[in-house]
């Protein structure tokens, strides 16, 4: 064996434990992709069902605001409704209402002072009967 054929001996020698690594890095990096791909893959089958879940959940919080919707919608015609009422009430009531309150306060006024005139009467006759009997006294 001659210089060049050890050589060569060591050379091919080196390209076997390099393809060999070669091999087993390839082999590693195989191994992760294909690791890779698996959890991608679980990933997409659970994002499936996720995204359909979360489909109906939105279609029935859509369906649950049109529903509110239409109650908002009906009391808000409900409250004008009312406000209507009342004000026709208001003012169908309040009127005879504020007239019979002024009449009566008029008639209590009318009535407590004919009773304290005639109360002033009553003592000034009292006051007068009772200086006139001091008067008989005081002659007798």
């Amino acid at each position: 064996m001659s210089a060049g054929g050890i050589a060569a001996i060591v050379a091919a020698a080196a390209f076997v434990v390099l393809v060999i690594l070669l091999a087993a890095l390839l082999h590693k990096v195989a191994r992760t992709v294909d690791e890779t791909t698996l959890a991608i893959r679980q990933v997409r089958e659970g994002v499936v069902p996720l995204l359909n879940q979360t489909q109906q959940t939105v279609t029935q919080v859509n369906s649950q605001l049109e529903q509110l919707d239409g109650i908002t919608k009906g009391v808000a015609s409900i409250t004008q409704n009312t406000a209507a009422v009342t004000s026709l009430v208001s003012a169908t009531v309040s009127s005879p209402l504020v007239k019979i309150a002024a009449f009566s306060y008029g008639v209590r006024s009318a009535v407590r002072k004919r009773q304290d005139a005639q109360a002033v009467a009553e003592a000034r006759q009292a006051r007068r009967r009772s200086r006139r009997h001091a008067r008989g006294k005081s002659d007798a």
